[in-house]
């Protein structure tokens, strides 16, 4: 764990202030960190023209962070993946496909896994151990090896660094939009960037990520720092958001330093730590909950803070049971402002809470006092349960624990695109 502020409380509890530490590079993408370029191509893994087959390439190797899903059942690039990054924590190359999960496809599907990092080593100048490989899609289905090897030899044609619109197009499945954010952060009186991009929209739930994610900076950091970092803001990001509340076989993010801004290293010890730690947050926070809002058949994102709990794992598994409620999530979509719904799943999340003490508000909305109702103007509370973002605040009034997660409305459509997804 990082010395300092915790995110939990530097998001939480200073979110005016943690805004002023760095700014939101407008035009800004994944290859906006030095010595980052990006690309990607149709390869025919798809049924349409969308892309489907990415890469970000570094012009040295990069130090190296990554989370993974915690399926038991894990897809073959996760495990070539692991390996790349054990050698000496650094990549090169990350490659992607669309369109195929290449997972539980037994022997061959590993196979084909290895071939597609010994591809991407070859096209691109580079030991095999400094590639990274992941694949999004359908479960099951052998990759057509036939098209992806001939899509990742034409990859260095389509690589560069103006901005990252081809990279973030290979990686969507039934995702509606791209998720892309990138800072720009003072450290050591030179300009660093963050950047990120990522992709989910179902099977989603907070595991570890549940989703890909890709970070790149230019920070001067270490993979060791950089590891720690990932972990904890992990927990307090990607780990806190659900549409459905199935975690995936493929799922992962991962992190990459080019090393190239011209300061001293970077450590928690180091006096712009905390800017760094703040902007970094702020770009995972805001790909987690780009995701969630992308939810299949989503139509409103779903913020859930809780406050005063025992300690702070407490308040994230009360937030988590919340967002996760099927029937809290059906509410919202319904604009029905049942606060038996919230008070129903605190009480079976399993943690310490006093039932006579609790307050909920929707919005600016009370709906419940130390657990007594209160008498609310329903035509309001169904009117702010209409809009696209709907905050739900929890004070459970017993301790200093908080946390905040985000999630998305049940609807109709997300059982349409599920009940075809093959199809």
């Amino acid at each position: 764990m990082c010395t300092g502020l915790s995110v939990n409380k530097l998001l939480i509890q200073g979110k005016r202030t943690m805004s002023s530490l760095f700014e939101i590079v407008e035009q800004g993408s994944i290859v906006s960190p030095r010595g980052f370029k990006a690309g990607g191509l149709h390869c025919g893994l798809k049924k349409t023209t969308r892309n489907d087959l990415g890469v970000i390439v570094c012009e040295r190797p990069a130090h190296t962070a990554a989370v993974y899903t915690l399926n038991i059942f894990q897809a073959a690039p996760l495990k070539v993946t692991r390996e790349s990054v054990a050698v000496e924590q650094k990549l090169q190359v990350m490659l992607v496909n669309s369109g195929n999960a290449n997972a539980c496809t037994g022997e061959q599907g590993e196979r084909d896994a290895y071939a597609m990092r010994d591809a991407a080593a070859a096209a691109f100048s580079v030991e095999p151990h400094l590639v990274g490989v992941t694949s999004t899609g359908v479960i099951g289905e052998l990759l057509k090896m036939d098209k992806v090897l001939p899509g990742i030899a034409n990859l260095p044609q389509h690589v560069h660094n103006r901005d990252g619109e081809d990279f973030c197009q290979a990686i969507l499945t039934t995702d509606l939009v791209k998720k892309e954010i990138c800072v720009r952060v003072q450290i050591g009186g030179q300009s660093v960037h963050i950047a990120g991009a990522a992709k989910g929209s179902g099977m989603i739930h907070p595991n570890m990520a549940t989703m890909l994610g890709f970070i790149t900076t230019d920070a001067n950091i270490g993979g060791a720092e950089l590891q720690s970092l990932l972990n904890e803001v992990t927990d307090v990001t990607f780990n806190m958001i659900t549409v459905d509340g199935d975690t995936s076989t493929n799922d992962m993010v991962v992190a990459m330093a080019s090393g190239l801004a011209p300061y001293e290293p970077l450590n928690e010890r180091h006096p712009d730590w905390t800017a760094f730690k703040a902007a970094f947050y702020y770009v995972s926070e805001y790909l987690a909950k780009a995701i969630a809002r992308d939810g299949e058949g989503a139509t409103k994102l779903i913020e859930v803070e809780v406050r005063g709990a025992i300690s702070d794992e407490s308040a994230r598994a009360i937030v988590k049971t919340i967002i996760g409620s099927s029937l809290v999530k059906s509410a919202v979509f319904g604009a029905d402002a049942n606060w038996g719904r919230i008070i129903a799943a605190i009480g079976r999340a399993g943690q310490p809470v006093n039932p006579l003490t609790v307050d909920i508000r929707m919005g600016d909305i009370v709906v419940l006092h130390q657990s007594a109702p209160v008498v609310f103007d329903e035509d309001k509370a169904a009117a702010y349960l209409k809009g696209d973002l709907v905050k739900f605040e929890v004070n459970l009034n017993g301790g200093e624990g908080v946390a905040v997660g985000w999630g998305c409305d049940l609807t109709y459509d997300y059982v349409r695109i599920n009940a075809a997804y093959r199809t």
